[in-house]
């Protein structure tokens, strides 16, 4: 993997950077808090996303940046023969191959899993591999034996084969459960053998017991076809019996219901014949009662209309005295309209001079009013002044010639007298100008004579216009009420013209006594013509009764006819009773035995299902047993595999960490000779994890300083190829940073120079670091400074010396040591 640069917008403290890598030694250089590892977060979250940022998604953001401002790191490196080119922000992440104008990945998790599928790695891997972060150089000499070889295990990827191992036990642990679930629900096999047996003994009875049921069915079925054609035959004949006697009680019921008809009929043609002689009596009787009736209508006629005259007379009396009494009222009022224009003028007249003695009022009023007011206030104000002015001489007074003048604020000294006089001179013009205010306000007390005139006048004129406007509505009243009086006038003779034609064309010619001889006369023969009437309806009757009475005599004889018939028929069927309870008994004795047969069949039907059922559930049993025992064999050979399989990965590590050691020892051992120039040639780690450096072959109890760096270095760089081998990827990268911490300066250029025998093995190194002296000895250098001002990180790139060299470290400001801990 080699890096060609990388450009960061808004992640975090750096606003707008970009940063294009070269060959050889870079350095990036700048104080704790600058921003410089910040730079190698934003590689790795650019490859990884969010999982290799520090803290929160939300902390990424630029501090000053807006609340929508981009965050985006665009990174481009080459990697197996191909270019990459990755564009990741908060929400999107874009993945571009070979200067393609088109992404092969566009998702955030899809670029994540393609970069790591290409690299081989996973985020954990990337870093052992590529970065080695600040004291870790040295951070195995702080371990104990055991944690060293975690440490390496982990480090190096063993720790996938006990995640491994855990699921496989834990799927081993399944199994055992699964097997001792299946063995504590499998059934006993000899009790399903048991049941089985049973079964099939229980069927072969049951199926004999449903023969003989079958048998005795047949035997009781044929029985009882020999006696039910005699048992239905026999039925038949009694139904027929029964039949013809029933019909020949209704033949007999008929013969009697008509010899009843035909006496009836008999009594109404002799009650027809009797009506018929009356009816002739009364018809001589009742010869005028026509004509009668006639002239009592007539009669009726005129009663009505005389009853009508009377009522139009009496209206026509109510009527003339309503006109009397109006044409009296309206000569009483036919003077209201000259009346109201006598008074509407007169109101007017009143009304106007009411205004005016009402507005010279109202006038003198005010002034008086206005007057008053003004004594008063002239007095109280004249009451204040002098108020002031005595107690002004008073102080002035007891001060003495030592007093202050009250206007110019000096001392008065012998002037004092000329003061005084002149503020008892104000004094006086004060008392005699309120004296004079007072009387004026006691002249004023009372209302003023011309004043009272005008209110005396007001109250007078107020009295007539309402006299005046009450006399006004009188006669307005008296107007309407003429006009009222002209229209009904009008109206009502209008009305008694009407009554008086009404009367005129009423008939005359009404006697009351001779209407009531007709009425009594009428009231003797209506009765007597009501029963003619009814002689009548009675008579019209007989043509219906002389066809009814035919129509008797004639079904008479057929009901007579149809008797002789029945009772022929029935002596010809000769049904015993004595037979038909016998062959009765008979034919039930023979359906009780058949259904009793037919129970027999079913009990013996539904014992063969049982016993079919039970052998079901017994080779069921017996198949359930058979499976289990199967799937039980299954799993135990599943078990003894996984088994195998447990022994196998824990064999598999053990071989991995006792391989361990002697493969990272050659690694090792080939850098460190290649650094030293062959000066030691075999670095070993013993059983403890220890370092061991070999010189001449022979192992050094005791190394110096600069020696244990060296040595540190190239483990980690042996750890890092053994990583990088195992993913497929050459090791040509290698960022280190702040891993010159604790080393003094000899220390410093003696780790410089031996990554610089690395320049044919490593493509790239990369340091990071706050110590500004080591810029010398570097190819690359990247200078990062915090603007605190702008509150975000400048970077400057240049080969060798810059020209503002970097502050010391004992002269960095206060900010830069608190924001170290982002580094």
């Amino acid at each position: 993997m080699r890096l060609n640069s990388v450009a960061l917008t808004n992640f975090r403290q750096h606003a707008d950077t970009r940063i294009d890598f070269d060959s050889g030694l870079t350095g990036v250089i700048g104080a704790n808090g600058s921003g410089k590892t910040t730079i190698l977060e934003a590689i790795a979250w650019a490859i990884y996303g969010t999982a290799a940022a520090r803290g929160t998604r939300e902390s990424i953001r630029h501090n000053r940046a807006g609340a929508r401002a981009t965050v985006r790191v665009e990174l481009d490196f080459d990697l197996g023969g191909h270019r990459y080119h990755i564009v990741r922000g908060l929400t999107s992440a874009e993945l571009y191959l070979d200067g393609g104008s088109a992404p092969i990945a566009s998702s955030i998790s899809g670029v994540t899993e393609l970069l790591t599928r290409r690299l081989g790695m996973t985020r954990e891997e990337f870093f052992n591999t590529y970065f080695t972060g600040q004291k870790e150089l040295s951070v195995m000499s702080a371990m104990g034996p055991s944690e060293r070889a975690q440490f390496l295990s982990h480090v190096l990827g063993y720790e996938r084969l006990r995640s491994a191992q855990q699921l496989e036990r834990a799927r081993k642990n399944a199994l055992v459960a699964q097997i001792g679930g299946i063995r504590q629900g499998m059934p006993d096999a000899s009790i399903v053998e048991q049941q089985l047996s049973d079964a099939e003994r229980r069927l072969v009875s049951a199926r004999q017991q449903s023969d003989i049921a079958r048998a005795r069915q047949a035997t009781a079925i044929a029985a009882r076809d020999v006696i039910v054609p005699k048992w239905e035959k026999l039925q038949r004949e009694r139904e027929q019996l029964v039949t013809l006697i029933s019909e020949m009680r209704v033949a007999e019921e008929e013969e009697r219901s008509t010899t009843r008809d035909m006496a009836r009929l008999a009594r109404d043609l002799d009650e027809i014949a009797a009506a018929r002689a009356e009816r002739t009596e009364l018809m001589r009787e009742l010869d005028s009662y026509g004509e009668l009736h006639s002239e009592f209508q007539h009669l009726e006629i005129l009663a009505r209309e005389e009853g009508r005259r009377q009522a139009l007379i009496e209206t026509g009396q109510a009527l003339a005295d309503e006109l009397n009494k109006l044409r009296q009222r309206r000569s009483k009022v036919e003077t209201a309209p000259k009346l109201d224009l006598e008074v509407s003028a007169s109101l007017e007249e009143r009304r106007e001079e009411l205004e005016l003695v009402d507005g010279q009022l109202e006038a003198r009023r005010t002034e008086w009013v206005r007057d008053r007011q003004e004594a008063e206030t002239k007095r109280q104000s004249l009451r204040e002044q002098y108020v002031e002015l005595k107690q002004q001489r008073e102080r002035l007074a007891v001060a003495g010639e030592e007093g202050f003048c009250p206007t110019c604020t000096r001392p008065l000294g012998v002037q004092l007298r000329g003061v005084l006089d002149l503020l008892d001179a104000q004094m006086e013009t004060v008392r005699v100008d309120g004296n004079y205010y007072k009387g004026r306000l006691e002249q004023l007390l009372d209302m003023p004579e011309d004043v009272k005139a005008l209110d005396e006048r007001r109250r007078a004129l107020s009295g007539e216009v309402a006299n005046l406007e009450r006399r006004t509505m009188k006669v307005q009243l008296a107007v309407q009420e003429l006009t009222q009086l002209t229209g009904d006038l009008a109206v009502k003779e209008e009305r008694e013209a009407s009554l008086q034609r009404d009367l005129e064309a009423i008939p005359a010619g009404y006697d009351s006594r001779r209407h009531e001889r007709v009425r009594l006369e009428i009231d003797r023969l209506m009765p007597l013509d009501a029963k003619v009437t009814r002689l009548s309806a009675q008579i019209e009757r007989e043509q219906t009764l002389t066809r009814e009475r035919s129509h008797v005599i004639a079904n008479a004889t057929q009901v007579t006819a149809r008797i002789v018939e029945l009772q022929a028929r029935r002596d010809s069927i000769t049904v015993s009773e004595s037979d038909f309870a016998t062959l009765r008994g008979q034919n039930d004795t023979a359906a009780t035995e058949v259904r009793a047969a037919e129970l027999a069949v079913v009990g013996a039907d539904g014992s063969s299902h049982a016993a079919v059922m039970a052998m079901e559930v017994a080779g069921a049993a017996a198949k359930e047993l058979a499976e289990r025992q199967r799937l039980l064999g299954e799993l135990t050979v599943h078990k003894r595999l996984h088994d195998e399989l447990d022994r196998a990965y824990t064999d598999l590590r053990t071989d991995l960490n006792f391989q361990l050691r002697p493969e990272l020892s050659e690694l090792a051992s080939a850098f460190l000779s290649e650094l030293t120039d062959g000066r030691y040639d075999e670095l070993e780690l013993d059983d403890q994890y220890n370092i061991v450096v070999h010189e001449d072959g022979r192992p050094k109890p005791v190394i110096s300083g600069g020696e244990e760096d060296l040595a540190n270095l190239v483990l980690r760089l042996a750890i890092s190829q053994m990583i990088a081998e195992r993913a497929g990827q050459p090791f040509s990268l290698l960022i280190l940073d702040e891993i010159f911490g604790s080393l003094d300066e000899l220390r410093r250029a003696s780790v410089l120079e031996l990554l610089r025998r690395l320049n044919d093995r490593f493509e790239q190194v990369i340091l990071i670091t706050h110590i500004d002296s080591v810029r010398d000895m570097l190819d690359h250098v990247i200078t990062v400074r915090y603007d605190p001002e702008q509150g975000s990180s400048t970077v400057v790139q240049h080969d060798g010396v810059p020209d503002e060299p970097l502050l010391p470290d004992e002269m960095m400001p206060p900010y830069f040591e608190e924001a170290g801990a982002a580094d």
